[in-house]
């Protein structure tokens, strides 16, 4: 209902930013508690399991760039260096090609 008296209009505004500012922090202390629960006991689990394998795939693809950074060292045009740039799929050798390209830029600059 519309009210004229300006006090009960100031009480009733007091009232209103209250339930929000209540509401605002239990959305807060609901998000908290999500953010950090604790991991299930299985999943930790899964983990446990997975880890040779996911370390078996780094040391891969450790060795992987390796050689490709060899093979990077070999080539002395730019232009081959961007059919790599283009063909490669993995960030961490798209880098590697950048990185081969910028020193390859440099070296004709100079």
């Amino acid at each position: 209902e519309a009210t004229l008296d300006l006090a009960e209009r100031r009480r009733i505004r007091s009232a209103i930013r209250e339930l929000q500012r209540q509401e605002l922090e239990r959305d807060e202390e609901t998000l908290a508690s999500k953010r950090f629960r604790p991991e299930r006991s299985s999943h930790r689990q899964d983990n446990k399991e997975n880890w040779p394998q996911s370390r078996r795939l780094e040391e891969e693809q450790q060795a992987a760039l390796a050689a490709l950074s060899e093979q990077l060292e070999a080539i002395t045009s730019v232009e081959e260096l961007t059919k790599l740039l283009r063909a490669a799929g993995e960030y961490e050798e798209r880098k590697l090609i950048r990185a081969a390209i910028r020193k390859l830029r440099a070296e004709e600059i100079e």
